[in-house]
């Protein structure tokens, strides 16, 4: 199913025809970390607050929906965001670290994981990786899913 598809039969659903929606992919592990936020297992994620500087994408606001999407572009689920707020890379808590529910969701597995995922991602902007670097965590909530 696509995210178009998805989104229409959500969207009917719950009479909301007119509200905007984005589709997106995680930009790591893409099918593995869809499954854990299909799962209820991953209810956040984060990303570099440089790159938003750049101007080409809006932070995220509570309220917005996203359909997320796999490697193949399938619509997996829909998420609906419920906080948004922006912290330094080295204060990043042990409970943020937990709801992204990846490896065995400790704060070092996050640290170790996310220090290699920003340093890629920033370099190809051409901007260095720093523990003092600001990041974009952003809570949410898994609100659709087809799961038949």
């Amino acid at each position: 199913m696509t995210a178009e598809e998805m989104w229409s039969i959500f969207a009917g659903e719950n009479n909301l025809r007119n509200r905007e929606y984005e589709a997106w992919a995680y930009g790591d592990d893409a099918d593995k970390l869809a499954e854990l936020t299909l799962k209820g297992i991953k209810t956040a994620a984060c990303s570099a607050y440089d790159l938003y500087e750049k101007g080409e994408e809006e932070l995220p606001q509570p309220g917005e929906y996203s359909v997320i999407i796999n490697s193949r572009d399938e619509a997996v689920c829909i998420i609906k965001t419920t906080r948004v707020y922006i912290e330094q890379f080295k204060n990043i808590s042990e409970e943020h670290a937990f709801k992204e529910g990846e490896g065995d969701r400790s704060l070092e597995y996050w640290r170790r994981v996310h220090r290699r995922f920003f340093t890629e991602e920033l370099s190809r902007e051409g901007i260095e990786f720093s523990e003092d670097m600001k990041v974009v965590c952003e809570e949410f909530e898994r609100i659709y899913a087809d799961l038949w």
